[in-house]
């Protein structure tokens, strides 16, 4: 479940914080990726040193590196994480919190986040108990913050009562069920998801189509589906997999996928248009194969039925996404048909960015809508994949 998360772990200044490199393998060892931010004082309870040897990655602390001025930007953290969990978390990081204080790096952090947070508190029972730490967690809860109850028991302080800090494998548990939660978010949405190449046959043997893997349109379906949506994914020839929970239609041409898309938008709450769909198929299919002669060979062709035009024209209240590949004039290009196809947004690939394009595992895109452009930087496609889901979700 936690295979390729990414999620950030938060450790403040308690002495709980020796619990937080158990917990950080066990992050590591389910197949997270996990980014550690430390408050100043934390780094008197556990070394950096440590937690960037389990963590793989270096440890962040302060807003810049003050060896080289290189920004550690809170935002793009924030934009990073499926989860933001701060554990050990303190009465006083609470506190703030809980009054939107942002004196560090982790605080700003949880600012910026903008997916769930969760924070694992660690005190003496009477700092748990005081009214002002119940009153900050109450207000904690309100803002949509999960709370990993602490656990009774000795205390470093001597005394024996509530206040330690949850066991690693504890909050481990805990943080599966909030990503299962988030998976629900478009629980009883359905929708149409179009990816990979058609294929246009000119005889038997040889065909028409271009060099898209498929990738980036399986990736949005698993997306959606990993959110609790049904997905129908009409797909083009591919090697890809089926992704966990998705419902597989494969076409080849651009005709198939145009009479299963038409037929099955019916029932949906949107599509996302991912496929490279031909612009163009031969006017005629030779029943055998051509021979080669000794003259050049003309094709002619003929224009392919537009699926994302036809959806748009006929999509009432659903949503519909579309994609966009250029050379050249992208957004100009983007733009134009954002309009003339009636999408809700459209996602803009540049083959001249770097990463980006075809077959490759990384992605550079550019969401625009009518009112916004919003351009991400390099990514891996299944990241690129949430942050149009995101997308998706704010429209509904």
């Amino acid at each position: 479940m936690l295979k390729g998360k990414h999620i950030i772990l938060g450790i403040t200044g308690s002495i709980a914080a020796y619990k937080s490199a158990v917990l950080c393998r066990l992050l590591v060892s389910a197949g997270a990726e996990v980014r550690v931010i430390m408050t100043p004082l934390a780094k008197q309870f556990i070394t950096p040193l440590t937690m960037a040897t389990l963590s793989q990655h270096p440890i962040l602390v302060d807003f810049f590196n003050p060896e080289n001025g290189e920004w550690n930007s809170h935002v793009k953290l924030g934009e990073w994480a499926d989860l933001y969990l701060i554990a050990p978390a303190t009465a006083n990081t609470m506190a703030k919190m809980a009054t939107g204080v942002a004196d560090n790096l982790l605080l700003t952090t949880y600012l910026s986040a903008r997916c769930p947070v969760a924070v694992a508190p660690a005190m003496d029972l009477d700092m748990y108990a005081h009214v002002a730490t119940q009153r900050n967690m109450n207000s904690l809860r309100e803002d949509g913050v999960h709370i990993v109850e602490p656990g009774s028991g000795f205390l470093a302080s001597g005394l024996v009562g509530k206040g330690r800090m949850a066991e690693p494998e504890q909050i481990v548990e805990a943080v599966k069920a909030i990503l299962s939660e988030k998976k629900k978010s478009l629980e009883g949405k359905h929708f149409l998801v179009t990816a990979g190449a058609t294929i246009e046959p000119i005889d038997p043997v040889r065909f028409i189509s271009n060099h898209s893997s498929g990738k980036m349109g399986y990736a949005v379906a698993e997306a959606l589906a990993e959110r609790g949506a049904k997905v129908t994914l009409v797909s083009g020839r591919t090697s890809l997999p089926t992704p966990d929970g998705v419902e597989r239609v494969d076409v080849l041409s651009a005709e198939d996928m145009w009479q299963e898309c038409v037929a099955r938008f019916e029932g949906c709450d949107g599509a996302v248009m991912c496929a490279a769909v031909a612009d163009y198929t031969p006017c005629v299919v030779a029943e055998q194969k051509l021979k080669k002669g000794d003259d050049d060979m003309k094709i002619e062709l003929r224009r392919t039925k537009d699926i994302a035009a036809t959806l748009g024209a006929n999509k009432g209240g659903r949503l519909l996404v579309g994609f966009a590949m250029e050379t050249e004039h992208e957004q100009e290009h983007a733009k134009a048909k954002l309009s003339r196809k009636n999408f809700d947004f459209i996602v803009l690939n540049s083959l001249r960015e770097a990463g980006a394009g075809f077959r490759g595992d990384t992605n550079v895109v550019t969401l625009i809508d009518k009112d916004n452009v919003e351009a991400l930087p390099l990514m891996s496609k299944r990241e690129v994949a949430h942050k149009i889901v995101d997308k998706i979700e704010n429209l509904l």
